[in-house]
């Protein structure tokens, strides 16, 4: 459990490194004072000395020994040659008001100073420990800044398991997601740069040539194209306003996929079935009509265009999930594009602006999808042609 705290949060492992050098430091110090007060003592303990008396021409008269009384200076006791003991008595020098019999500072450079010592080496040893910490947020530092400055790409080092790592981890994510959303975005405009400069083109060219008296085709010609126009306006709104996660869809309600397919199939005059078993109570799902309506009707177009005439679809449920099946029998799609074909303004090789559409369709149709809950993918249909699956949470049914 400690090293589990120890390694996941950043303010445990700058508390321990405090704490150990306070510690350190307060041992260091203790010792110093004890190692000074033990030479004190001995320096101070009573140690007997030979003592010699002389008379006036340095002829010995007597002899004894002195000693040093703490708190009562020194000590002579001195045997004279006829025999008379005599005791000497010199008082202790006064100290400075204050001051007492114990010195702890005589140490060779000063206990202040010691302690200053041992305070700078415990300073030198706990660096490194917090400057490896400090050294992580300075990068994060300079990945935050350089990336505010424009440079979307920056990503920052993320190591162990603490709340660096873990604000490391989310501003990757982060950094990812925009970088993203902002591609997304400059990739939409420069494709809908040229998708609109189509039409525009055609449409001048066409006012051009139709001089004062323009024929019915013309005129048919100039209205396709304005058409055009409006469509692709309208996906590229719908578009920008699913690619932001935080734009609202609309009011989301029980959808009856069983009566939006039926008035969409009425009007491409597709086939609509049933699965094996499908209940239609298991059809509906919660989401917002208009956009569930939008990714069937792009579907249907997109089968329209492409799928040679026959087009079918097929409702079925399984497993909590609702699905819409469009099947065409129009050329397929390779499985290596599979994926791509969903992505904005991509066609098909060989596919010309003249078929219609302007790239969005099915890109909408993802978006929509995954707005929802659900997915949306391409296979092969049996006996040829393609199937778009939109797959769908189903609503949770009352007991």
């Amino acid at each position: 459990m400690l090293r589990s705290l120890y390694s996941r949060h950043l303010y445990v492992r700058i508390w321990l490194a405090v704490v150990g050098g306070v510690v350190i430091l307060t041992l260091m110090a203790n010792w110093i004072v004890r190692e000074a007060a033990e030479a004190e003592r001995e320096r101070l303990a009573p140690v007997p000395r030979n003592v010699v008396v002389l008379d006036a021409q340095d002829k010995p008269i007597g002899a004894g020994t002195a000693l040093r009384v703490p708190g009562q200076g020194l000590e002579f006791d001195v045997t004279l040659s006829d025999g008379k003991a005599i005791t000497l008595r010199v008082a202790p020098r006064e100290r400075p008001t204050g001051s007492t019999g114990f010195a702890p500072w005589r140490t060779p450079f000063g206990l202040g100073w010691m302690i200053a010592l041992v305070g700078v080496a415990v300073a030198l040893g706990v660096y490194p420990i917090v400057r490896r910490i400090t050294q992580r947020l300075e990068s994060l530092q300079r990945g935050v800044q350089r990336w505010g400055e424009g440079d979307l790409s920056v990503r920052v080092t993320e190591e162990g398991q603490d709340e660096v790592a873990d604000l490391s981890k989310r501003f990757n994510a982060s950094a990812e997601r925009i970088e993203q959303l902002v591609r997304s975005h400059k990739s939409l405009l420069a494709n809908a740069s040229h998708e609109l400069r189509s039409p525009l083109t055609r449409i001048r060219m066409g006012l051009e040539l139709m001089g004062e008296h323009p024929s019915q085709s013309a005129r048919e010609e100039i209205s396709r194209n304005i058409g055009e126009l409006d469509q692709l306006i309208d996906e590229i709104l719908l578009a920008s306003r699913l690619d932001a996660s935080e734009a609202d869809m609309g009011t989301i309600e029980p959808v009856d996929l069983t009566g939006l397919a039926a008035e969409e199939c009425s009007q491409v005059n597709a086939e609509l079935d049933l699965a094996d078993g499908t209940d239609n109570a298991t059809l509906t799902v919660p989401g917002v009509s208009r956009l569930l309506r939008r990714a069937i009707r792009n579907l249907l177009e997109n089968a329209r265009r492409y799928g040679a005439g026959e087009i079918a679809v097929e409702l079925g449920s399984a497993n909590g999930y609702a699905t819409v099946r469009v099947n065409d029998r129009g050329p397929g799609v390779p499985a290596a594009l599979r994926e791509r074909i969903f992505e904005p303004f991509y066609r098909l090789p060989g596919a010309s602006e003249r078929n219609g559409g302007v790239g969005l369709g099915l890109a909408l149709v993802k978006s929509i999808a995954e707005r929802h809950g659900g997915t949306v993918r391409c296979e092969d249909r049996p006996g040829g042609g393609a199937s778009f699956v939109i797959r769908l949470p189903a609503a949770a049914r009352s007991h």
